[in-house]
């Protein structure tokens, strides 16, 4: 879990990240360590009204990463072909471009 302690995680242009996993397979683990990092205190604490949903299956089924954003997109992140770094940079640069707009919205 070296990318924990390397990414800072904002959740402030979130709205809810649901993360899917069965447990017992073998490809879960990049899944597993970014359910760790937006489900730590520090990262919730960047947006309370954020849910952090955990579905922990028993079926077979494929990591999955479901992000929904404020403004209503969505990105969806497969865990078994991506490192948990590359998930928590394509979430945190997604984030970082809907804080941008957001900004310049407030300024019009």
């Amino acid at each position: 879990m070296a990318a924990s302690t390397k990414a800072t995680v904002v959740l402030k242009a979130v709205k809810k990240i649901t993360v899917q996993f069965c447990p017992f397979e073998s490809n879960v683990r990049s899944t597993r360590e970014f359910l760790v990092m937006v489900g730590s205190a520090k990262a919730r604490s960047t947006n309370i009204n954020c849910e952090v949903v955990p579905l922990v299956k028993h079926d077979k089924s494929v990591p999955v990463v479901d992000i929904t954003y404020l403004d209503g997109d969505k990105l969806v992140l497969k865990g078994a072909q991506l490192t948990s770094s590359e998930m928590i940079n394509a979430f945190q640069s997604l984030c970082a471009e809907k804080d941008l707009q957001a900004k310049a919205a407030a300024k019009k």
